[in-house]
């Protein structure tokens, strides 16, 4: 009976061994490309017609994989929409840092025992790597003990907190964006080269700290080569069963507009097409190194971007406001059929492109219309990658796998909460509600109509300021779109329907109040006071005060 015990224990045994083995190598690498400012339109599977930019690595995906045509990013600026994808709550829930820092000097948004996608992969066994723009903020070693800034950074020591500390073993990154000082690689905790020079780029010229060697023209073949040695780096384990996750966040088409020379004069459209032409090719670069070590068909590889395109970015090298107009008249519509760029709450700024290729899965030539958000890739992630996450982490994303084995299946989501710079706006459904007038934005780069002029033209149209924060909330101080008739909101609908503008502010409250959006028990905002008109006007606000 003994010996008969010890012989079902040890089958038993084997047999779980096996089975987790099974189950480990039946999960894909995942690797996960962010452009920067890349509008949908830029991407000709998408803009078709309207796209006068050729864009063959990213249109490789759509018909080897499956086009989202409903994805939207959380915030139409860069830093809350990545805090979002990395963490699967929305940015407004977090409290900023105090003290802060400018441009890449940003102390970190995330607590060190933040659930990120990084983490949470590398918990289950993931090996997880990072390359490229940061811009989550970081603690740098300081000369005189004070706070990061531009003077006081001592170049020669680690960083004291960073990516490796937020659950990445493999990190090389830029702190901000490629317009925003320090210009200097960090590998790992290091800086890499002498930062000892200042140097600043045609954008905005924002002259800044810089490594003696770094080049803006440069940057984005860098990051190519790291992405290209992460995955060879790990080819061999990868290929035994022990997956990879590859974050690759690019610099571009975000200003400066800076293509490489062998990229500069190949796209028919000038300058701009130039830059998103190299940003494809880094697309093209990685899927080539998957291919080169069998990974190609075991690999997960998702491409999107952080939000709309910058409407000061174009074929002038400087960064000049309504640039992208400028590209309108040769043809070329950076927000495809859409209203709205970088910075709005229309969704030219909100919806971004997102494909995906896993040739076991995802059949290819395949396109989804269910609405998703970038806030989802961590759940999404978590059940392709077996992972276990508890009920409150993540508490905003919603996983989408279920969508890629079946674009027809049901959508897992049925609302999204989004924020331009001055506004949130809440889609639900075909309806979409902007608590504001106009953009949502100041417009001074290019956005209409601006947040003073919006403001203004609702006060007229009204009769009078708002005077409560009743009146602040209907029209015409807020826009209502049926984006399945309107997809361009050019037509405000709040009048007509101001039962469903009550819905879409009482939806927006009780996700605010229950600290989540998804099934399950009350959270706490990290954030006591969230504030979704902070945005309104300084003298409408008192108006409503002294009611």
């Amino acid at each position: 009976m003994g010996v008969a015990m010890k012989s079902y224990s040890f089958l038993s045994l084997l047999f779980l061994i096996v089975a987790t083995s099974v189950a480990t190598a039946a999960r894909p690498n995942i690797v996960f490309i962010l452009a920067d400012d890349l509008g949908i339109g830029d991407v000709k599977c998408y803009g078709g017609d309207r796209c006068q930019i050729d864009t063959p690595h990213l249109d490789s995906l759509a018909r080897d994989g499956i086009r989202f045509t409903d994805a939207h990013t959380v915030a139409s600026v860069c830093v809350p929409a990545r805090i979002a994808m990395m963490t699967g709550r929305y940015p407004w829930r977090f409290q900023p840092p105090r003290p802060d820092g400018p441009w890449g000097f940003l102390n970190p948004r995330l607590a060190a025992d933040e659930v990120t996608l990084g983490r949470m992969l590398q918990q289950a066994g993931y090996r997880a790597g990072y390359v490229g723009k940061w811009h989550l903020g970081t603690l740098m070693q300081t000369t005189d003990g004070k706070n990061q800034g531009p003077a006081n950074v001592d170049y020669t020591k680690p960083l004291k907190f960073g990516p490796r500390d937020l659950g990445f073993d493999d990190t090389f990154i830029l702190p901000g964006s490629l317009d925003m000082f320090p210009y200097a690689f960090v590998r790992g905790r290091n800086f890499v080269g002498n930062v000892t020079a200042q140097k600043g780029w045609s954008a905005f010229n924002r002259v800044g700290p810089a490594a003696e060697d770094f080049e803006d023209v440069k940057v984005l073949d860098t990051f190519a080569t790291e992405a290209e040695r992460f995955v060879e780096e790990n080819a061999a384990k990868a290929n035994s069963g022990e997956p990879f996750f590859l974050y690759l966040a690019l610099t571009a088409p975000h200003t400066p507009t800076s293509p490489s020379a062998k990229f500069e004069g190949k796209s028919k459209l000038g300058l701009y097409g130039d830059f998103v032409m190299e940003a494809d090719d880094c697309v093209g670069r990685v899927l080539k190194v998957l291919r080169e070590n069998d990974l190609e068909n075991n690999t997960l590889l998702i491409a999107s971007s952080d939000h709309g395109a910058g409407p000061y970015a174009g074929n002038i090298r400087k960064a000049t406001p309504g640039q992208l107009k400028e590209l309108e008249k040769l043809g070329h519509y950076s927000s495809s059929i859409y209203r709205g760029y970088k910075f709005s709450a229309y969704e030219g700024g909100l919806r971004v492109p997102l494909l995906a290729r896993w040739p076991t899965v995802v059949k290819p030539g395949t396109s989804c219309d269910a609405l998703v958000g970038l806030i989802d890739l961590l759940r999404t992630c978590a059940e392709i990658g077996k992972a276990e996450l508890s009920n409150d982490v993540a508490v905003d994303s919603i996983s989408f796998a279920s969508l890629l084995h079946d674009p027809q299946a049901a959508a897992p989501r049925a609302d999204f909460v989004m924020q331009a710079t001055r506004a949130f706006a809440v889609r639900s459904g075909k309806w979409k509600l902007a608590l504001c007038p106009g953009s949502g934005c100041p417009g001074t780069l290019g956005n209409t109509p601006k947040q003073a002029d919006a403001w203004q033209a609702a006060i007229e149209q009204n009769g009078h300021a708002p005077m409560s924060r009743s009146e602040m909330l209907r029209a015409p101080f807020v826009q209502l779109f049926d984006l399945s008739a309107d997809p361009g909101e050019a037509a405000n609908l709040a009048a007509d329907h101001p039962a469903k503008v009550r819905e879409l502010i009482a939806l927006l409250d009780r996700q605010i109040a229950e600290g989540r959006s998804t099934p399950g028990p009350s959270q706490r905002n990290d954030k006591a006071d969230v504030n979704y008109l902070s945005g309104v006007p300084a003298r409408v606000r008192e108006a409503s005060r002294h009611r």
